[in-house]
């Protein structure tokens, strides 16, 4: 407990009995309802690059968020000033706001049968005692590490060290109040590679919440520089259509783009391609697709989501099929349906294949691949997700029988997701957690590789 004062200012029930004050201010002022989300957050980051300090940034902040309902009238303030006379101010504010509002008759906050009323605690928070001399040290050891891999290192964008720390309590009129502390740690390393006046540039990072099971910096500085060493001697290769094999950082982003796709705000303004996508196959029957919020230490676990909605493991996708949508109570009520826990976004994804084995890490699915291109480097944002069309600028490497043969730059890869979902042959087993996504490599059995060579 001394360890969270020092690094917030307010306990967890203070936070609830200023909860309390603004949600009986907005009733006594005429509110039908009222929420309140109050927040605070404190973190170290610092960067070094060639060795040299570069950033090093500390912060403490606070917030809170009032939404006030006249009947189907909403109203929205925030203020950082915590003092009594603040947050009445910003009561009020929220409240004259909804008087002149246009009624929504989707307004209004999540029924009280659907909000949690036990939340577990999911072990997500996990202070890391670091300072700034500290800090940098991790974030030398990662760098140095960097160059000493090979004399082909020949710069660097820097290294990075993070410890975030964050609370909150959300509260509204209907009985709802929980909240809980969380962290975020993490590090990263940027080396450039250069060969014969050719500069290469990657990456690597590691993010925990517990800084316990972060990867060891110098691990992480000899990943990023042998994956920048081995992209010199970059070519183009000449057009054609191939398979395509998404290194698994990028597999993603390919999820991320279907998350969007369902979610509700999408579907209500019909701005995706996968409207009415609910049971309709639009992935092959060996995909499955699962959230689950109560994964422990999870990412992107949660008990309950920004409207105090209890949250649910599911099945979003199974066999193939969309199981469910990404609603919150509004786009839920847009759209004639029930909210499925999601205001604020998805939690934990796992995409899954049924024909995956635990051998079929990056060299057995670059078997699979066969011949074709290996992507682990996107550019530019060309996706469509009205229409589903996808077009990127891309680097990575051309396979022939399943084994590497030269890095490949300055291409474009263009498909469209509808189809690219449908023709997923194959899910590594090689995962990694990028945000609140767990994915393997993904193969797509047949993409337009867009290049200038011979």
């Amino acid at each position: 407990m001394a360890r969270r004062e020092r690094l917030f200012t307010h306990t967890q029930d203070e936070l609830r009995t200023i909860a309390a004050d603004i949600l009986a201010h907005a009733k006594a002022l005429g509110a039908s309802d009222a929420a309140t989300e109050l927040s605070e957050g404190d973190g170290l980051s610092v960067s070094v690059r060639r060795d040299e300090v570069e950033t090093i940034e500390h912060h403490r902040d606070k917030s809170v968020g009032v939404t006030v309902f006249i009947g189907n009238r909403r109203g929205n303030a925030s203020t950082s000033d915590f003092s009594a006379q603040a947050l009445r101010d910003t009561v009020a504010a929220a409240y004259n706001i909804a008087r002149f509002t246009a009624e929504d008759p989707c307004a209004g906050l999540a029924e009280a049968e659907l909000l949690e009323t036990a939340p577990r605690d999911l072990d997500l928070f996990h202070p890391w005692e670091l300072d700034a001399t500290t800090a940098v040290e991790i974030a030398q050891r990662a760098e140095r590490a960097a160059f000493e891999t090979d004399a082909h290192i020949v710069n660097s964008d820097g290294a990075s060290v993070a410890a975030q720390h964050s609370q909150f309590v959300l509260a509204t009129s209907r009985g709802f109040v929980g909240g809980f502390p969380s962290s975020r740690h993490y590090i990263t390393c940027a080396p450039i590679a250069g060969l014969d006046g050719q500069m290469q540039r990657d990456d690597w990072h590691s993010s925990q919440r517990d800084a316990t099971l972060l990867t060891a910096p110098e691990a992480i500085g000899r990943y990023a520089a042998q994956r920048a060493l081995a992209r010199l001697r970059a070519r183009p290769i000449a057009t054609r259509k191939c398979p395509v094999l998404f290194e698994a950082p990028l597999a993603a982003g390919l999820v991320a783009s279907f998350v969007q796709a369902i979610s509700g705000g999408a579907l209500y303004r019909n701005t995706t391609f996968l409207l009415d996508s609910l049971g309709r196959q639009v992935f092959p029957e060996h995909i499955d697709i699962v959230e689950d919020p109560h994964e422990i230490g999870g990412s992107g676990s949660a008990p309950f989501d920004d409207e105090g909605v209890r949250t649910q493991r599911r099945k979003v996708v199974s066999n193939g099929v969309v199981e469910g949508y990404f609603l919150s109570t509004y786009s839920a009520r847009k759209l004639g349906m029930a909210t499925t826990g999601n205001a604020g976004g998805p939690h934990n994804l796992h995409f899954e294949s049924r024909l995956t084995e635990p051998a079929d890490d990056l060299d057995a699915m670059l078997r699979k691949l066969d011949t074709g291109l290996l992507v682990t480097d996107l550019m530019g944002q060309g996706v469509n997700l009205v229409t589903g069309d996808y077009s990127r600028g891309a680097g990575g490497y051309w396979v022939e029988k399943g084994v590497i043969q030269y890095p490949v730059e300055e291409v474009t890869i263009a498909g469209n997701l509808t189809e690219m979902f449908s023709r997923i042959a194959a899910v590594g087993a090689d995962t990694l957690v990028r945000g609140n996504k767990r994915v393997g490599s993904l193969l797509i059995e047949e993409m337009t590789v867009a290049g200038r060579g011979d």
